[in-house]
């Protein structure tokens, strides 16, 4: 029997009509954000926002954010050896990522700060940063390290000398060959291993003296060290003397490989675009790096930048997700409504937007302290040696639950890969661990006040900027300070909770709109909250607070 017209199938995609979808967010501006840009001209760099501005179109663009798609999907890949047999280790990667440097470092977001005179170059890198860590977070690794690495190299001014005009390079040159041949070098680091952790004063490597004044060879194996591509590492082993910092390259001035056995890649949660591995080192070649025993004084330089930049990068995703969950809501409808017009919905996106401001300003503002520090500035490098660590601490744990709930707003949707969603949702932990986890940061935070009290000054100067705009922040002040007089190794995480909030409430208070800082008062220090994002009182200006984080069309 033959089918009639009327009984035969009609279009494949008659069933498949696609309604009630949000369009694809790129291209879109992620240097929109006036957080990002009024922090940017307190902090003294309105001078970069042009060119922040160019760099948030760029990351928002779809080139980019498939760059950064690609890199995921296409892994790096370790080859130990040659066709030939030949030990190379080196670490293959996909061409996205390769972009992703070029614009990293061309656009001044590795060590070029250091040689910029400019007052601000510091926080024009951060800003840059923020917006740049909408695409992929991952490759923020090397430039992050890269920036760190030089004030710990003016440790041995012989050394600086020779490399640091070349990690300060706004010239991308990968591959393996004489650092000193190259136009750009980036550097990693390597200072944890397997049976220590943060404590690395019980390293097991050890550095040998050479006939040479100070080169060492050094033996032992490394458990986390990124990026294993760079061309030059940070190493912490144990001298003669004791834990000592030294300068590894890659490639020996004769052109030599030197030793540098990648054992593995780690097959980690997220940040997957990158290359962690661990090396072997036995008969490297290394270069000290500051006096013998003084290899944790001569890091933490290292460690502080790369702290704020853990604090950058989180509050980069959060901002990220934020964007994507606001776009979504406005283009979705349900029970006869737009979600962004559903006073459930606004409320879940407001409290977000709260912390993603707050976490910005903090940014930013201690962006300007490491800027005003490196520059002699006493008073800022007692507020930056704290606040950093404080920061580091809070921003970092608030990015999981953030991002978990910034894709909550997308439902189902959220929840598959090709939403972008569970990339982000994956690096946020990161941030916590990488530079030292919670426990350790909180726990330096409590050395900072017992060995330096100039630290406590000038963080409670800092929040005296405020002081009397809201009975709320100075309520939570004293209380701050009654909590110091009985600080605790077990209550350190929730003094420095304290810390933060009072921080960032302060700096709110003074630089932000009224919605803004009055809400954050109210429910971070005032109590008028619930315990999950979303519980913001009725009292809350939902409409202030989205129509500055997220522009028109509420």
């Amino acid at each position: 029997m033959s089918l009639t017209l009327a009984q035969s199938p009609g279009p494949a995609s008659a069933t498949h009509d696609v309604t009630n979808q949000a369009s694809p967010l790129s291209p879109y501006d992620a240097s929109d954000d006036a957080a990002l840009l009024e922090g940017l001209r307190r902090e003294g760099a309105g001078w970069a926002e042009v060119d922040v501005r160019r760099l948030g179109q760029r990351a928002g663009s779809p080139g980019p954010q498939e760059w950064s798609e690609l890199a995921n999907r296409h892994e790096p890949v370790l080859r130990t050896h040659d066709r030939y047999g030949h030990r190379v280790d080196e670490v293959d990667f996909h061409p996205a990522w390769h972009e992703l440097m070029r614009v990293a470092v061309t656009e001044g977001l590795a060590g070029a700060p250091w040689a910029d005179d400019r007052p601000g170059a510091h926080v024009a890198r951060t800003a840059g940063g923020l917006v740049w860590g909408h695409t992929d977070a991952g490759h923020g690794c090397p430039t992050s390290m890269t920036y760190a690495a030089v004030p710990a190299l003016r440790r041995q001014p012989d050394l600086a000398k020779v490399y640091e005009p070349l990690l300060t390079s706004r010239e991308y040159d990968p591959g393996l060959r004489v650092p000193t041949e190259k136009r750009g070098l980036l550097a990693g680091m390597g200072m944890t291993e397997k049976q220590g952790g943060s404590d690395v004063r019980t390293n097991t490597t050890t550095a040998t003296p050479t006939a040479e004044p100070g080169v060492y060879t050094l033996r032992g194996h490394k458990w986390f060290t990124s990026a294993p591509m760079c061309d030059v590492f940070l190493v912490l082993a144990q001298a003669p003397d004791g834990l000592s910092c030294f300068l590894v390259p890659r490639v020996l001035p004769d052109g030599t490989r030197n030793p540098f056995r990648i054992q593995r890649l780690k097959d980690k949660l997220g940040n997957r675009s990158n290359a962690s591995s661990e090396p072997e080192f036995d008969g490297t070649v290394a270069w000290l790096v500051g006096p013998e025993g003084w290899g944790v004084k001569t890091i933490i330089e290292m460690v502080n930048c790369t702290r704020l930049d853990c604090v950058m990068m989180s509050a980069a995703l959060m901002r990220k997700t934020l964007v994507e969950a606001g776009h979504h809501v406005r283009h979705r409808s349900a029970f006869g409504a737009r979600l962004i017009d559903q006073p459930l919905m606004r409320n879940v996106l407001a409290d977000l937007a709260l912390e993603s401001e707050a976490a910005t300003t903090l940014t930013l503002r201690l962006a300007g302290a490491a800027d005003r520090a490196v520059r002699g500035d006493a008073g800022e490098q007692a507020f930056r040696r704290i606040a950093t660590a404080v920061g580091k601490y809070w921003v970092t744990k608030r990015g999981p639950a953030f991002t978990a709930e910034a894709l909550e707003c997308l439902g189902g949707n959220g929840y598959v890969e090709d939403s972008g969603m569970p990339r982000h949702y994956r690096e946020a932990p990161l941030l916590s661990i990488w530079e030292g986890s919670g426990n350790v940061n909180a726990l330096d935070v409590l050395r900072a006040l017992t060995r330096e009290p100039a630290t406590v000054d000038a963080l409670f100067g800092e929040i005296a900027l405020a002081q009397g705009a809201d009975t709320r922040l100075d309520a939570a002040v004293t209380r701050l300070r009654a909590r110091l007089g009985e600080a605790t190794q077990a209550g350190a995480r929730r003094l420095v909770e304290q810390m933060a909030l009072t921080l960032q409430a302060s700096l709110l208070v003074r630089h932000t709109p009224a919605a803004v800082a009055d809400a954050f008062c109210a429910t971070r220090l005032g109590g008028d909250w619930g315990y999950a994002f979303g519980t913001l009182p009725d009292s809350a200006d939902l409409d202030g607070i989205l129509g500055r984080a997220l522009g028109g069309g509420n």
